[in-house]
C-alpha cells in the first residue's frame, strides 16, 4: 500500500489527535459555551422555536369602559355548522370529501348496520363454579350481563346530482338514535 497523505485542508496537515479535518474539538472549559456539540449563536425563532408574543393590536372596547366587545361569529347563510362523521354542514353547503353540495334539498338517510349482543362474562362464570361449591348462592353471578355492539351506521345524503356514503362506528345501542337526531336536524336545515 500507498502512504498516508496528509489533508491539505486541515491547519496542522491531519496529525492524528489535532484539531485538522473529522477530530472533535474538544469539550468547552464550561458547559454552554461554544464548540464542539454547541451552537455558537443562539437559534432564531423559527420551526420548534417560540418567537417573542406580537404586540397586542387595537381591540375595540365597550362604552370605553376597557371591557373587549364581543367578537361576532363570521355570517354564513343558511344554519349553523356540525359534522357527522366526513359529512360537515357549513352554512349553506355541505362539505364532502368529494366536494361540496347544495344543502337546500339534500336528502338524508341513515341505515343501521350495528348489532347489540348481549352474553354472560367468563368471570361471572368462573365466580359460579367456585361459589356453588361453597354454597348455594354463587348461580347468582349467572345473572351478569354483558352488553357490546358493533358495526356501523351508515348516513348517506344526495343533493344537487351528487352522492356522498359514510360510515358512523356505533359505540354502544344509542348510536343509531343519537345519528338519527342528527339527521332529523339536518334535514330540517335542508328544506
Amino acid at each position: 500500500m500507498s502512504e498516508q497523505q496528509p489533508n491539505p485542508y486541515s491547519g496542522d496537515n491531519g496529525a492524528p489527535g489535532g484539531p485538522g479535518y473529522g477530530y472533535p474539538q474538544g469539550y468547552p472549559a464550561t458547559p454552554g459555551t461554544p464548540g464542539y456539540g454547541y451552537p455558537a449563536t443562539p437559534p432564531a425563532s423559527g420551526y420548534g422555536y417560540p418567537a417573542t408574543p406580537p404586540a397586542p393590536g387595537y381591540q375595540p372596547t365597550v362604552g370605553g369602559a376597557g371591557i373587549p366587545a364581543p367578537v361576532q361569529p363570521p355570517a354564513y347563510g343558511g344554519g349553523s355548522g356540525f359534522a357527522l362523521g366526513d359529512i360537515t354542514i357549513v352554512g349553506d353547503q355541505i362539505m364532502t370529501p368529494s366536494g361540496p353540495m347544495p344543502l337546500k334539498g339534500a336528502m338524508w338517510n341513515a341505515t343501521d348496520l350495528s348489532r347489540t349482543e348481549t352474553k354472560i362474562p367468563a368471570h361471572a362464570i368462573v365466580l359460579a363454579i367456585v361459589f356453588f361449591l361453597f354454597c348455594l348462592l354463587g348461580l347468582l353471578f349467572l345473572l351478569m350481563k354483558e352488553k357490546t355492539t358493533t358495526g356501523y351506521v351508515q348516513v348517506t345524503v344526495t343533493s344537487g346530482g351528487r352522492h356522498h356514503s359514510t360510515m358512523v362506528p356505533a359505540v354502544d345501542a344509542g348510536t343509531f338514535p343519537w345519528v338519527m337526531n342528527q339527521i332529523n336536524y339536518a334535514r330540517s336545515l335542508s328544506i
